[in-house]
Parts: C-alpha cells; structure tokens; sequence
C-alpha cells in the first residue's frame, strides 16, 4: 500500500474512524501547539489537554500543588488560572518538573478527533523538522488543522504544507496526497518564496485569521515565537489511553 499524507483543514472534517492506525499531526499555531511545545521544552513533567474550563479546574485542583493551571478563551487567559496561552509564559521558573493543565479554544478540541489514531503528536514551527523525523518511517499520516471557532486558518495550513513539502522531499518513494495536502503544499511554497525574498514569517503569521486576532488583543510577541522555525526538538506526543502529552525531545 502506497504512503499517503491526508490534510484536514478543520477537525469536523474528519471523523475519529478516519485516522484509525494512522499518524496524526495536531496543529495549532496560533498558539496552542507551540504553547505545548514550548511548556515540555521547558520541563514540565507532562500537558493534560482539557475541553472545558471546569474540566480543567477541577482536574488541577485534585493534582494539587504540583499542577500549573494554562490556557484561553477567546485569546485571553482564564480568570484564576496561573498561566494564558503565550508560549514565553511557560519557562522553567513557572513549568518546571510540574504537571500543565491545559485548555484551549480549538487546540486542545481538536485532540478529540484523534482518538482513535496509532500516534498523535503536536506540531508547530518551532519544532517542525522534529516532526517530520519522527514521521518518516509512518506509513499514513493525517494532519488536523485546529482552526480559529470553526474556520480554517493560514497559518494552520501552511504548516500542514510545510510538513508535506519536507516529508516529500525526505523519501525516496512518491507520497498520496489527498486534495487538501496539494492545497497546502502549494499554499506553503507560495509563502516560503515570500520568505526566501525577505519577507519575514512572523509577517506572514500576522496576516492570518490567528495572527490579526492576536494583534486585536496586543499579542504580536506571541506571533514572533510561534514563526520561529526549529529552534526547539521536543516532540509531544498525545498518549490517547491515559490523555497526557509527553515529549520524547531534549529539554531546554
């Protein structure tokens, strides 16, 4: 059977069957896989993604002291939670050998699609050649786009590009792509051309669904750290059994 890459540019495009055995890459730029990226890097001891807020109150709560409370809503953080949704927050003085509770707007929902997946790993920019090395010997991959509140985002999908574009260079036999990867890929050469020809990717970001809603609310640090490309090695990765994210990278 041929190798295939298959893009899904929303999560309620793919049903949980859908990447049955398969591989798949959640990603959510803006911010909620860099933010996890960043926060395992940092040393925490492992990420609890939480759908709800009161799902993560109460889990962080019965964990105790050794718990740090993170996430968002509508791009701001939680009233009472320790930490927002900026990946700079979670530094070794604030994550350090403690367990993240975490809960975001789309991120962490669209970790529900992939339950019944092989692996789920988390990817981001910041630690994108990581992922592809750990995605070179998988035969079916699927990479799920979070999304901004139901609508597909660039800044999404021009990861998911930018990881079919590295993974199809890497191999020597030719990958499947479905339609959506095409799409991505094309959308990722496109900007990476505007990048070669000076123009930032943290500029790139910022003209995104994400990026414009971080700059409405003064985030535009946040936008720097997410376009930052492989400066970190960590590689989340989503245990669907026990719903904890451990990283298999070296920390910072």
């Amino acid at each position: 059977m041929p190798r295939s890459i298959c893009v899904h540019l929303l999560p309620r495009l793919v049903e949980p069957d859908d990447v049955r055995e398969s591989s798949v890459v959640v990603i959510d730029v803006l911010r909620a896989s860099t933010t996890i990226v960043h926060a395992l890097a940092a040393g925490a001891t492992e990420v609890l993604p939480c759908t709800e807020v009161d799902e993560a109150r109460d889990l962080a709560a019965r964990l105790g002291r050794s718990a740090v409370l993170g996430g968002e809503r509508a791009g701001v953080a939680i009233e009472g939670f320790d930490l927002g949704n900026s990946p700079q927050e979670y530094s070794p003085e604030s994550v350090g050998d403690r367990t993240v509770v975490f809960t975001t707007s789309n991120g962490t929902r669209a970790m529900r699609r992939c339950r019944q997946a092989k692996r789920v790993l988390i990817g981001a920019f910041v630690n994108a050649s990581a992922v592809v090395s750990e995605l070179e010997s998988e035969p079916k991959i699927h990479l799920l786009c979070a999304g901004s509140n139901g609508a597909i985002t660039r800044e999404d999908v021009l990861l998911a590009g930018m990881l079919t574009v590295d993974l199809s260079s890497r191999l020597e036999e030719p990958l499947v792509l479905n339609d959506e990867a095409q799409l991505a890929a094309d959308s990722w050469r496109q900007a990476s051309d505007a990048v070669i020809d000076g123009v930032p990717l943290a500029q790139v970001l910022a003209e995104s669904r994400g990026g414009v809603s971080l700059r409405r609310i003064g985030l535009t640090d946040d936008i720097e750290a997410a376009a930052r490309i492989d400066v970190l090695d960590v590689v989340p990765e989503l245990n669907v059994l026990s719903w904890r994210i451990h990283g298999n990278g070296p920390r910072t």
